[in-house]
C-alpha cells in the first residue's frame, strides 16, 4: 500500500487571513453616520470597483474614473488611494501565531492574495512575517483576480506545486471552491482556532491538547 502523506505545501490567502484589511478603518474616521459611510462604501468605492485594482489597473485611472462619476465626492475617493494604509488595522488575531508554528516545521509556505501591485509594497513594510513566505503571487503582478482559474494555474506553475500535494487556505468560499475544483485540499478560513484544529487534523501541526489531561495532582 503507498504511505498515505499529509500536504507538503501550504498556500495562504493574505487579507482576511493574516491581515485585517478593511476600508471601514479609515472611513470610520471620514463619516460621522455609519450609515452613510457603508452607502459611500455600497454605491461608489464598490468591491467591484477596488478589485480593478487588484487586477492591475492604475490607481490614478481608477480615482479618476469615479470622481468624474462623483465629482462631489473626490476627496472622499482620493482618501481611499491616498491614505490606503489606514485600512490596515494589523494583524488577523492568532493566525499569524499559527503560521509561525508551521513555519518551524519546515512546511513550504507560499501566498496567493488578491492585492494591487502598487499597495502591496506598503504592506511588505509593516509586516515582517510576509518574509516568511518561499513566494507571493499577487493579483495585481499576474493581471487576474481569485477564484480565476488562471491565477491558481500561475501559482502552481510559478512554484512547481501539485495541488494533490498542497493546502489551500482563504476566507473567501469563491476561492476555496476554485481551489478544490483544482485538486487542492481547500478549506475556509474563520478564526485561528478553527485553523490550528484543520491543520492538526491533517497532521501539520502537533495535538497540543494531547497532554492536557495528563495534569499531575498535587499529594496533601
Amino acid at each position: 500500500m503507498p504511505k498515505v502523506t499529509g500536504p507538503t505545501t501550504v498556500v495562504f490567502d493574505l487579507g482576511g487571513v493574516l491581515v485585517d484589511w478593511d476600508p471601514r478603518h479609515l472611513y470610520r474616521d471620514l463619516f460621522d453616520d455609519p450609515e452613510e459611510m457603508e452607502s459611500f462604501l455600497a454605491e461608489v468605492t464598490t468591491a467591484e470597483w477596488n478589485a480593478h485594482q487588484d487586477a492591475g489597473r492604475p490607481w490614478a485611472e481608477a480615482v479618476e474614473l469615479l470622481v468624474a462619476e462623483h465629482p462631489e465626492r473626490r476627496e472622499l475617493i482620493e482618501a481611499f488611494h491616498r491614505r490606503w494604509p489606514e485600512m490596515l488595522a494589523g494583524e488577523i488575531p492568532g493566525t499569524v501565531d499559527v503560521l509561525a508554528e508551521l513555519r518551524a516545521t519546515g512546511v513550504r509556505l507560499v501566498a496567493l492574495s488578491n492585492w494591487s501591485a502598487e499597495t502591496f509594497p506598503l504592506a511588505r513594510e509593516r509586516f515582517d512575517f510576509l518574509a516568511w513566505f518561499e513566494g507571493i503571487v499577487i493579483s495585481g503582478d499576474v493581471g487576474v483576480n481569485k477564484p480565476d482559474r488562471r491565477i491558481f494555474e500561475h501559482l502552481i506553475a510559478q512554484f512547481c506545486i501539485e495541488p494533490a500535494a498542497a493546502l489551500f487556505i482563504d476566507d473567501s468560499p469563491a476561492n476555496v471552491e476554485a481551489a478544490s475544483a483544482l485538486g487542492f485540499c481547500a478549506i475556509q478560513f474563520t478564526d485561528a482556532i478553527a485553523l490550528r484544529l484543520e491543520l492538526v487534523r491533517l497532521g501539520l501541526l502537533p495535538d497540543v491538547r494531547a497532554g492536557a489531561n495528563e495534569v499531575e495532582v498535587p499529594r496533601r
